[in-house]
């Protein structure tokens, strides 16, 4: 159980590492140009998805979920991975509501859609939930790991 959790809450942390990163430079995306935010999207975060933020996100919430029911005896665990499933279960459902899209709309794009403005929009704030979530999520899988941590060493 030990490795599960630990495994389960490196997983959690990596899975904040991109949407925390987007929190981050929110500001200066804003900023940026039509064009210029268009060619960040199509190029700098070509690959991320498949790469950082599926394997991650979804590995957390199986991971969660599974932790959950390996903690059935311990209502405490139960709880705090439950919750922590709900948070990575609410960041993928941010991403097919607003970022999906976004990223559809922009894919293989030659120049900005006239609605560009409320795309940009969308997808920030799509990660700005995301990143939430993920805290939220890493926060309970933490506590839930430092309570395996202090029960196994009583």
């Amino acid at each position: 159980m030990r490795k599960l959790a630990w495994l389960t809450a490196i997983v959690t942390l990596s899975a904040t590492w991109a949407p925390m990163a987007h929190v981050l430079e929110l500001p200066n995306k804003f900023a940026m140009p039509g064009p210029l935010w268009l060619q960040v999207q199509q190029r700098l975060y070509n690959g991320w998805g498949p790469l950082i933020g599926a394997p991650t996100e979804i590995g957390g919430l199986v991971l969660c979920i599974a932790m959950a029911i390996a903690a059935r005896q311990t209502a405490g665990l139960v709880k705090l991975y439950s919750v922590a499933a709900a948070m990575f279960a609410g960041m993928l459902l941010c991403f097919f509501l607003l970022d999906d899209q976004v990223n559809k709309a922009l894919a293989g794009a030659q120049t900005l859609p006239a609605n560009w403005t409320q795309d940009r929009l969308n997808w920030e704030t799509g990660h700005a939930i995301a990143a939430l979530f993920s805290f939220c999520g890493l926060v309970f899988t933490t506590q839930a790991l430092l309570r395996v941590e202090r029960d196994s060493t009583d």
